[in-house]
């Protein structure tokens, strides 16, 4: 535990304070940031210097997890398409860890409550009886956006920016209104689009909005691999095609990606 004990002191130097301890039997929900290691919280690093069991995403980059080597690492990803876990096994598996008395770190990319399923697990946590605390992370649909020369919000441009999911597509179970959206006439930052890219396009063209509405797409952002494709809504799909753009990727729709050509470096 010296080591574990030397990285707190650290933390507790930087922080002027006691650092946040993680208790034998507690579960911490932890936002690990849109993926880079420097987006971090103190407080995520304070988890990460006390778990002794990580149960991780499948996007939560490698260096993020070498920050906790004293833990015994457990893989509870959820991608579309491919093998995941369910979610009752991950939810199951905390609250198994945390009655064994282990410290337990629920590490998810972005932030817990923002699409990522946090609120499921700190209910079912809530319901079990399992102490727990929820560490909030910088999420994806904002970082993203900075990390590549796009404000989420500006003066003269929008006042409001709406953060949705592309899983609701037309013809699927829990569909947005995308007509009520395109109404709105503010940016659209949309989590996990690119399976029903098309679907929602059509769906925003059909609603009215103007084809020639500025949109971009941003792989791996804040990562050393990022790319950014600037396009239109009305050319989205076949740009995000030609270039091979691929998950993780969030997509902004609105006037704000024309910023980037003036702010992106």
């Amino acid at each position: 535990m010296t080591a574990t004990t030397d990285r707190l002191s650290l933390l507790e130097q930087l922080l002027g304070a006691p650092a946040p301890r993680l208790l034998p039997g507690h579960v911490w929900l932890v936002g690990a940031g849109p993926g880079d290691p420097g987006q971090l919280t103190l407080d995520a690093l304070a988890a990460l210097a006390q778990a002794e069991v990580l149960v991780h995403d499948d996007l939560v980059d490698a260096r993020v997890l070498g920050l906790a080597p004293q833990a015994e690492r457990v893989f509870a990803g959820k991608r579309g398409g491919r093998p995941s876990s369910t979610q009752a096994d991950i939810t199951a598996t905390l609250i198994t860890l945390a009655r064994q008395g282990r410290r337990v770190l629920r590490l998810k990319g972005g932030d817990p409550y923002v699409f990522g399923r946090g609120g499921e697990e700190a209910l079912a946590l809530a319901e079990a009886g399992i102490p727990f605390r929820v560490v909030p992370g910088l999420t994806a649909g904002l970082a993203t956006l900075a990390a590549a020369g796009i404000p989420a919000t500006m003066r003269g441009i929008n006042h409001a920016v709406v953060l949705a999911t592309g899983h609701g597509a037309p013809g699927h179970e829990g569909e947005l209104d995308w007509a009520a959206l395109a109404r709105l006439n503010q940016p659209l930052v949309l989590y996990m689009a690119l399976r029903r890219l098309e679907a929602t396009a059509q769906a925003l063209l059909s609603a009215g909005m103007n084809p020639a509405t500025p949109a971009a797409a941003v792989e791996s952002g804040t990562l050393p691999g990022q790319r950014v494709v600037v396009t239109t809504l009305g050319e989205l799909v076949n740009r995000v095609r030609a270039e091979g753009i691929s998950s993780p990727a969030m997509i902004v729709i609105g006037g704000i990606v024309e910023m980037r050509g003036k702010l992106a470096r």
